[in-house]
């Protein structure tokens, strides 16, 4: 089977949606079958289990932890959907077994993924934390890597919306980072292996999403779970799932992420280096600040007196409400540094002039509610038809 067959045919119903929590995934852990070893490593600050999933036997140790960061849940359904497969495909089930110890956290922050934030209920970002592991949920991914000691280590993220790939109209679908391990950012034989792989997985993305495969930026952070994993030689790499068109939800992202923890698999298996394995990770455009959720280009406002013809936009904000992620739009001004931006949503507005109940001009922080010209009315970002 294809790639995308595969997804299609072993994808779990039960999971969907950026609001996941424990109570999404506490009913799929509790059906997976004696293949799959489930642990309780510890309880967050609120007392919430943090779970692990050890699954195979092989002599290749892999070290998976999604949702540090409780609003990105994009990895975990792609983790979930890895699960079904492996509980439901023997023969691919027993390669993966056979070759590979792999040990997963699929949610590491469950007080943030309730309340749908960045850090911990302690306001405290995990992945800046691994150095004094202040955090209960900081010890415990930082104490499975030094019981563990695994050969490879796969950090799952998402990414903004405001994500593009290099100087392109093109969104950053999924982007990866093999981790610097010095402020340096030397290459040694691990970030290579790392590099490689990254490689490899692009070339298939280009097939499913052409252009729409970014690299992270490679500062070196020592405080940063990956980082710091990369600094004791195990094989690092960075998954960041971002913005597919239309998909706030990101029920189509998980899909790429699927199919390169797949290609990820099958490569760390061959394990083969060739002498220039890091050209083809570095053919990966950068990751670029270049995006907004909606655009709105060629609008004049009146400003102390005199006419100016700008461009703005709006930014969603996620919030939790009755269980679900709302996406609340508010104005954000732009610059006018020369960089060329672009909009999930555009519209030309043609040099009509802007008015609004809460602003004479386009302000930060705003809702986005505004009138264009005489009759171009626009309601939570969007224009009314």
């Amino acid at each position: 089977m294809q790639h995308e067959e595969i997804f299609s045919t072993y994808t779990n119903k039960e999971i969907k949606g950026r609001h996941i929590t424990n109570e999404s995934i506490e009913p799929i852990l509790n059906k997976l079958n004696d293949d799959f070893k489930v642990k309780i490593e510890g309880k967050s600050v609120l007392e919430k289990p943090i779970y692990s999933v050890q699954f195979g036997h092989g002599k290749t140790k892999i070290y998976m932890w999604s949702q540090m960061h409780g609003d990105e849940a994009t990895c975990t359904k792609a983790i979930i959907d890895f699960f079904e497969l492996v509980s439901n495909h023997k023969e691919y089930s027993n390669f993966i077994q056979s070759k590979y110890t792999l040990y997963i956290v699929p949610l590491a922050n469950p007080d943030g993924a309730e309340v749908h934030t960045r850090e911990n209920i302690n306001k405290v970002d995990l992945n800046r934390d691994v150095q004094e592991s202040t955090q209960p949920e900081s010890k415990i991914l930082k104490q499975i890597f030094e019981n563990f000691q695994p050969h490879y280590c796969l950090n799952m993220h998402d990414q903004r919306t405001i994500y593009g790939v290099g100087d392109t109209d093109k969104s950053a679908i999924i982007s990866f980072l093999a981790p610097a391990y010095n402020v340096e950012r030397d290459i040694n034989e691990y970030r290579s292996k790392a590099m490689y792989i990254i490689g490899k997985i692009n070339n298939v993305l280009q097939t499913y999403i052409p252009g729409h495969v970014g690299r992270y930026n490679d500062a070196y952070c020592d405080n940063c779970f990956g980082d710091y994993f990369a600094s004791k030689n195990a094989v690092t790499i960075l998954f960041e799932a971002g913005h597919h068109p239309n998909d706030y939800m990101r029920d189509i992202t998980r899909k790429y992420i699927f199919i390169s923890l797949l290609v990820a698999f099958d490569k760390i298996h061959e394990n083969v280096l060739v002498d220039d394995n890091n050209s083809e990770y570095f053919k990966i455009p950068d990751n670029k600040v270049s995006f907004f959720d909606i655009l709105y280009k060629n609008v004049k406002i009146i400003e102390n007196g005199n006419e100016k013809i700008i461009n703005f936009a709006s930014q969603y904000k996620e919030v939790v409400k009755d269980g679900k992620i709302l996406f609340e739009p508010y104005l954000v001004t732009i610059e006018n540094d020369g960089q060329k931006y672009f909009g999930h949503i555009e519209y030309d507005l043609k040099e009509e002039l802007f008015s609004s109940n809460y602003c004479s001009v386009p302000v930060n922080d705003v809702k986005s509610d505004f009138l264009i010209g005489k009759n171009k009315e626009f309601i939570d970002g969007i224009l009314k038809q």
